[in-house]
């Protein structure tokens, strides 16, 4: 990164040991032209610090968040659309990422791999905007283990964005996707 700094800040000071919590992993703004991810996982935050919201203080005592804001600050600088300082998708970097040429991706899965040695990565959730679809979905991964468990682990993906669908008028089921298309 072209002189960016990190901060970690706690939401909450831990009361239970962190192998007791599982992780929430939150990102944004891989691609710098997505500025609507930006106020979405600002919301996320500001629902998330809400002192007197019953459900927020749930959460931060149920789950340790990690949230990342912002996964692509120099191309977000530069003016870029989607790429980096040196003009690397780094949402294709995540397989083998570069410590010199992608450092956000690459500490991020270091932290993401830290995290889960420490306690279980619940969900791993990367906030993206569209340029043409409306509403709020969500494209989730295919597992790639055994066919007997991949059947399991394949619905359970479903759940979260099933449940979202149900409860809010804004987000659709019907435009999310669960497999890795081929030019991805």
């Amino acid at each position: 990164m072209a002189e960016s700094s990190t901060d970690c800040q706690p939401l909450e000071r831990d009361t239970r040991s962190s192998h007791q919590k599982q992780t929430i992993f939150l990102t944004s703004r891989v691609h710098p032209g997505e500025a609507n991810a930006s106020f979405m996982i600002q919301g996320a935050i500001d629902f998330l610090l809400q002192k007197n919201n019953k459900e927020a203080k749930a959460l931060r005592e149920t789950f340790i968040f990690k949230i990342i804001p912002m996964l692509n600050p120099d191309g977000v600088v530069n003016g870029n659309y989607r790429c980096n300082y040196i003009g690397a998708d780094l949402n294709r970097r995540w397989p083998n990422p570069s410590k010199l040429l992608h450092p956000t991706i690459y500490y991020t899965k270091k932290l993401l791999k830290l995290c889960h040695q420490d306690s279980q990565v619940l969900l791993f959730c990367d906030f993206h905007g569209h340029t043409r679809k409306r509403n709020v979905f969500m494209y989730g991964c295919v597992s790639p283990q055994t066919e007997i468990n991949q059947h399991k682990n394949n619905n359970l993906i479903r759940i979260v964005p099933y449940l979202l669908d149900q409860k809010n008028r804004l987000f659709s089921f019907a435009d999310c996707k669960f497999a890795k298309e081929r030019e991805k």
